[in-house]
């Protein structure tokens, strides 16, 4: 048995936490150990070593395992582009946009695509933990299905269905799971795992018990609640926010991110959302908009409507204003090209084809190519010759006099642009703030005089570190190998 697939009864139930630490687990115990997750549907996305792109939670997962991050980890990824359509991502490269019923009638096609990775991974590890997508109860997308069951049926895999207690009717969620699958689905599910259970355990097993009764298949294990846990982000906006260690209000380093409609790879926010000095926040539609020392515009997988909204809910002249007062602004990727005096899709590729004014505070403008440039990055931030390491994941390609005063000093090319009056900086690079000497020198130029080093390379470790741990005390690791062996034999003896 080389594969074992955790499923969730919704989306946000834990998946992708749990395979990370499964994966954190089995690779103390000295397995090798790969995750794999077939469809993922994101806005944020992380740049392989090849070149390619995938999810930002498999590139996460990859790390638990002692890996670098591979296309085969992820060989289905949709950008959504609107409520309806996507940019469709098979083995690391963007093919075309799709709205929902094109992608429904292309599945096929990207079954083969998902087999095939999968297969290569199997082969070079000796097991890969599959996370799904969503709940493999939405029937409305059982027809052809390669995130969940689909999948699963298709590889003879055993399935893990993971809850979230903290939702409430957790029962409801599995047992109803259960009875909307086939039989030979119900039949690959080796057991259960609860998830965020805050209280006493002793008042939760008479439900366990009633549970691994009616459903014949073992609870194994019941994770607590992890305040504080702080994991790269799938895809939605975290809810917790400032994380660190509190600072007297008055002390705290005020920083603001509008919360576009397509924003994409906010996990560049995840360290300023844990500085202990920093009070970090995203504003949504129809908030008001905060006082703050540093505005930072995020990127976005749909710029000129992205840019529209942000005009819309009066952030134009909301930064005037902060500039007015001597506040600092950057722009990461889309936010980069927001800063600038044009933005122009002559062919359509993020919605209707046309050209939208920048906000003009960087002079340079930038014109949209369907070649998308997906590289890892590293160079020295021209401000404070500070060490700085990213990546790109953009289409866009900017070009103007305001890009000769780069912030960014690269071998393989300068990055950014920093104005004249330099309380404007923009660049192409997400991951800036996870290294602790660029963090401080753009804080430093922000206003913050005396920050706290954040090493947020560490921080993430220590969390999949202490994620593991949990997983070893709270999860009867021996009773899931016995499972999946059971689940291997029982298999192999039909077979035979």
């Amino acid at each position: 048995m080389t594969t074992l697939m955790v499923q969730g009864t919704t989306s946000d139930a834990g998946k992708s936490t749990l395979v990370a630490g499964l994966c954190r687990c089995l690779m103390r115990r000295g397995v090798s150990v790969a995750p794999f997750k077939p469809q993922n549907m994101a806005l944020n996305s992380a740049v392989t070593p090849e070149g390619g792109e995938i999810g930002r939670a498999q590139a996460l997962q990859a790390q638990a395992c002692g890996l670098q991050a591979h296309t085969d980890m992820n060989p289905v990824l949709l950008k959504p582009t609107t409520d309806t359509g996507a940019q469709v991502i098979i083995h690391g490269k963007a093919l075309l946009n799709m709205d929902a019923r094109q992608f429904h009638n292309y599945k096929a096609v990207a079954m083969s695509a998902v087999l095939e990775s999968h297969g290569r991974l199997a082969e070079a590890y000796e097991l890969v933990v599959v996370e799904g997508a969503g709940s493999p109860a939405e029937i409305n997308l059982r027809d052809r299905d390669i995130a969940n069951m689909g999948f699963a049926e298709a590889v003879d895999c055993p399935v893990i269905i993971v809850a979230d207690i903290d939702r409430g009717g957790v029962f409801a969620h599995l047992v109803g799971t259960l009875a909307l699958l086939s039989q030979s689905e119900q039949d690959r599910v080796i057991g259960f795992v609860i998830n965020r259970f805050r209280g006493d355990i002793s008042l939760l097993d008479p439900g366990l018990k009633w549970l691994e009764e009616r459903t014949a298949k073992p609870v194994l294990g019941v994770l607590p609640f992890l305040h504080g846990l702080h994991l790269d982000a799938e895809d939605a906006l975290p809810l917790e926010e400032n994380q660190g260690a509190p600072a007297s209000q008055a002390d705290r380093f005020r920083v603001c991110v509008p919360a576009l409609p397509r924003i994409s790879n906010h996990t560049d926010f995840d360290p300023l959302r844990i500085h202990p000095q920093i009070d970090f926040r995203f504003v949504g539609p129809h908030e008001s908009i905060p006082s703050a020392d540093l505005i930072i515009l995020p990127g976005s997988k749909s710029v000129r409507q992205d840019l529209a909204w942000l005009r819309a809910q009066g952030w134009d002249k909301a930064i005037e204003r902060h500039l007015r007062y001597g506040g600092k602004v950057l722009g990461i990727c889309g936010g980069f090209q927001m800063l600038g005096q044009k933005i122009v899709d002559e062919n359509g590729l993020e919605g209707q084809p046309g050209a939208s004014d920048g906000l003009g505070f960087l002079d340079c403008e930038t014109h949209l190519f369907s070649e998308k440039v997906l590289t890892q990055r590293k160079g020295r931030l021209s401000m404070t010759d500070a060490a700085v390491s990213g990546y790109e994941i953009h289409v866009g390609r900017t070009q103007g006099p305001g890009l000769d005063r780069p912030l960014i000093y690269s071998a393989e090319g300068d990055d950014g642009a920093i104005s004249l009056d330099e309380q404007v900086i923009g660049t192409y690079w997400h991951g800036l703030f996870e290294q602790a000497e660029a963090l401080s020198a753009i804080l430093h130029w922000a206003g913050l005089r005396t920050d706290i080093a954040s090493d947020y390379a560490s921080i993430r470790e220590a969390q999949l570190t202490r994620l593991a741990d949990t997983l070893e005390q709270h999860i009867d690791i021996v009773k899931l190998q016995n499972e999946v062996q059971r689940f291997a034999s029982e298999r192999s003896a039909v077979m035979r």
